[in-house]
């Protein structure tokens, strides 16, 4: 282990922006489908992972949503959940923002508590045995009509208590933000955080309706907006976080190659970037490889991977005191290893 990698391995950090059905492995694929009696269409985990050669969000997505079938009780949310969380707290990660897709399953039947409750189990449980904090994020799916988030808001008002925020994902070219902008403000009212996927493969326009329709909290993604210097300005002068997925981006072919991902742009520029995982057992890496990788091809200084780990922290919706909590944490660690 080289001693960056070493340094960013025992670095506080939170994670933004991770589907947990994007944590779905091969190997639990196969687990899940024997526990649930159902017929893969694959032959075995190298055919799974032979699968994996996207060339776009869509190609994605197809995978993405097949392979959450084998996803039918509490239990399987539970260990999908724990076995994500044993994987980041051995990454030096603290705290976790989870997204979750409650249409992928209520569209195939499933109540809405067998996802959430399962999930909070584990959640729960990842608090009280690895001391990695988090909480629930309940996305849209951007594909489906307006009608159909403001069901699944409703069928979520039993949890609201227990659910941080809503967001917005899935395919992203033709439908944009403000088509889901009754539905947002719906939540808003209800006190939830807003986030949204936006700039990944869609135009800095859709940034912009994030920002102005949907009043988001947060943008996932963002690359794009790099591309409208009015919209960069706007972003550094509100302190927008930008939570960004280096893998992801270069599996989904956002962009060609790690060395010439916009990372290290946005920092130089005061966007406030943040690293994360994205869908890490599609994209070929969970948080700590992110970083390191992100790290090696960037060339990037400790100086920036400090910021990055702070931003973590200050673009979540944790209180405070917390967010202090953590950040003196790092400061205690870099002095510890300077």
């Amino acid at each position: 282990m080289t001693a960056t990698a070493e340094f960013i391995r025992g670095l506080p950090k939170a994670e933004l922006h991770l589907h947990i059905e994007g944590s779905l492995e091969p190997e639990q694929m196969f687990e899940f489908g024997r526990r649930n009696r159902i017929d893969l269409a694959f032959g075995s985990v190298e055919e799974v992972r032979a699968a994996y050669a996207f060339s776009n969000l869509q190609d994605f997505l197809d995978i993405y949503y097949q392979g959450a079938g084998v996803l039918r009780t509490e239990r399987d949310f539970h260990d999908l959940a724990m076995a994500y969380f044993r994987r980041v707290a051995a990454d030096g990660c603290r705290h976790v923002e989870l997204f979750f897709d409650p249409q992928t399953h209520t569209d195939r039947g499933l109540p809405f508590g067998v996802a959430a409750d399962g999930l909070l189990a584990g959640m729960a449980e990842a608090k009280a045995t690895l001391g990695v904090s988090s909480s629930l994020v309940l996305c849209f799916l951007r594909h489906l009509d307006e009608d159909a988030a403001f069901a699944t808001l409703r069928a979520a008002e039993p949890w609201l208590d227990r659910i941080q925020g809503v967001g917005l994902d899935s395919s992203e070219v033709g439908h944009p933000p403000s088509k889901f902008a009754r539905v947002f403000s719906a939540a808003r009212e209800r006190g939830l955080k807003l986030v949204a996927h936006a700039g990944e493969e869609g135009p800095p326009a859709y940034v912009w309706e994030a920002l102005d329709v949907l009043r988001v909290d947060r943008i996932d993604h963002g690359n794009r907006a790099l591309e409208d210097p009015a919209l960069v300005r706007r972003l550094v002068a509100d302190g927008m976080t930008l939570t960004v997925c280096p893998l992801s981006n270069l599996k989904l072919c956002v962009v060609d190659d790690l060395k010439a991902h916009p990372l290290k742009r946005m920092l130089d520029l005061g966007l406030k970037a943040t690293l994360n995982s994205d869908d890490p057992a599609y994209f070929g890496g969970y948080l700590g490889r992110n970083w390191t990788e992100t790290a090696q091809a960037l060339n990037l200084p400790r100086a920036d991977l400090v910021t990055l780990a702070k931003n973590s922290f200050t673009g979540s919706f944790l209180p405070p005191v917390a967010v202090a909590g953590h950040l003196a944490d790092i400061d205690a660690y870099v002095s510890s290893n300077s």
